[in-house]
C-alpha cells in the first residue's frame, strides 16, 4: 500500500457507499481524514451528522485519525470553511477528494428546473467550490516556496462518460466534472497539484435506486463492492503518481480502464471550405449506416465491465 503517513484528506459525501471506502482506505494508507458528508437523503433533503460520525469512530476504531464535517459542498461558502476545517483539524491539506452527490432522475421530457438545477448544484458546483479552494491555499503555500504534492480526485460516471437514459442532469454534470478535471488539471500543475477522475461502478444506494436492488457476492471476490474503486484513488495519492494528472479512470470490480475522452475521429476536410450539400454527401458517404452514441451497456463492456441494468 502507498504510504500516506503526514498527509491530510478532505473526502466529501464520505458518510456512505463510496465515499465511505475511500476514507477507511486513505486512514488505512496512513493519511488523515475530514469525512464530509451533510447527511441528506438520497434526493438531497435534509441533513444528519450521523454517517460521517460513525465513519470516523470506523477510523479511529482502526488506529487511525479523523473529524467529521457537515458542510453542504454545493455552498460557495461552505466549501471554503470544509477546507479550512481540514487545515484548522491536522495543520494542512494534501488531498481532496469530491466524492457527494445526489440523484433526481427523469426522462428529459419530464425533468423540471429544479431536478435539473439541484443535481447540477450537488455534483458540478460541489466539485468546482472545494476545488476552488484548496487550489487556493496550495497556490499560496507555492508561491511561499515549499513543493507540494497535491491532489484532487473528482467523480465521474459512467452516465458522463458513457451516457444513460433517464440521467439527463446527472449525466451532463457528470461529463462536466471531467471536463473540469482536464482544464483543472492543467491549470494547477504549476503548484506541483495534480488532478485525476473516476468513473466508478457500485452497489449504492445511488445504484439501486437508479437500477434496482443489485446481487451481493457471498463468497469470494465482489466486483460491486464500494471498496473496488478505492485503490486507484489511493495509488493517485501517492508522491509516486506526481506525473499522473488529467486522466479519467472507469472502475468496475478489478478492471481499471484509463479512458481516452474526446479525442481526433473522423476528419472532413476541404482544402476550400465546404458547402452544407457537398458536406451532407460526404457524411452519407462515411456513415452509410449512420452514426450514434454506443450507449452505456456497450460502452461500459469495452471498458471492462458491465451494466448496472443487466444485474438489476
Amino acid at each position: 500500500m502507498p504510504n500516506l503517513d503526514g498527509k491530510v484528506a478532505i473526502v466529501t459525501g464520505a458518510g456512505r457507499g463510496i465515499g465511505r471506502a475511500h476514507a477507511l482506505a486513505l486512514a488505512a494508507a496512513g493519511a488523515k481524514v475530514v469525512v464530509n458528508d451533510l447527511g441528506g437523503s438520497l434526493t438531497g433533503e435534509g441533513a444528519d451528522a450521523t454517517p460521517a460520525q460513525q465513519v470516523v469512530a470506523e477510523i479511529e476504531a482502526a488506529g487511525g485519525s479523523a473529524v467529521a464535517d457537515g458542510e453542504n459542498v454545493a455552498d460557495f461558502e461552505g466549501a471554503a470553511r470544509l477546507v479550512r476545517h481540514a487545515i484548522d483539524a491536522f495543520g494542512r491539506l494534501d488531498i481532496l477528494v469530491n466524492n457527494a452527490g445526489i440523484l433526481r432522475d427523469r426522462m428529459l421530457v419530464n425533468m423540471t428546473e429544479d431536478e435539473w438545477d439541484a443535481v447540477i448544484a450537488v455534483h458540478l458546483k460541489g466539485h468546482f467550490a472545494p476545488t476552488r479552494h484548496a487550489a487556493a491555499y496550495w497556490r499560496e503555500r507555492s508561491k511561499a516556496g515549499e513543493e507540494l504534492r497535491g491532489r484532487v480526485i473528482n467523480t465521474a460516471s459512467p452516465s458522463g462518460v458513457f451516457g444513460n437514459v433517464g440521467q439527463a442532469n446527472y449525466g451532463a454534470a457528470k461529463a462536466g466534472i471531467a471536463g473540469f478535471t482536464l482544464i483543472a488539471a492543467q491549470e494547477l500543475g504549476r503548484y506541483g497539484v495534480t488532478v485525476n477522475c473516476i468513473a466508478p461502478n457500485a452497489r449504492t444506494r445511488m445504484t439501486e435506486s437508479a437500477f434496482g436492488e443489485l446481487p451481493s457476492v457471498a463468497d469470494g471476490f465482489d466486483p460491486l463492492a464500494p471498496a473496488n474503486n478505492s485503490p486507484i484513488v489511493v495509488a493517485l495519492c501517492a508522491d509516486e503518481a506526481q506525473d499522473i494528472t488529467g486522466q479519467v479512470f472507469f472502475v468496475y470490480g478489478g478492471a481499471v480502464n484509463c479512458l481516452r475522452g474526446w479525442d481526433a475521429g473522423e476528419l472532413f476536410l476541404s482544402d476550400e471550405g465546404w458547402d452544407a450539400d457537398a458536406l451532407l454527401g460526404e457524411l452519407r458517404e462515411r456513415f452509410p449506416e449512420g452514426a450514434a452514441p454506443a450507449g452505456m451497456v456497450a460502452s461500459m463492456q469495452k471498458a471492462g465491465g458491465a451494466s448496472m441494468r443487466t444485474l438489476g
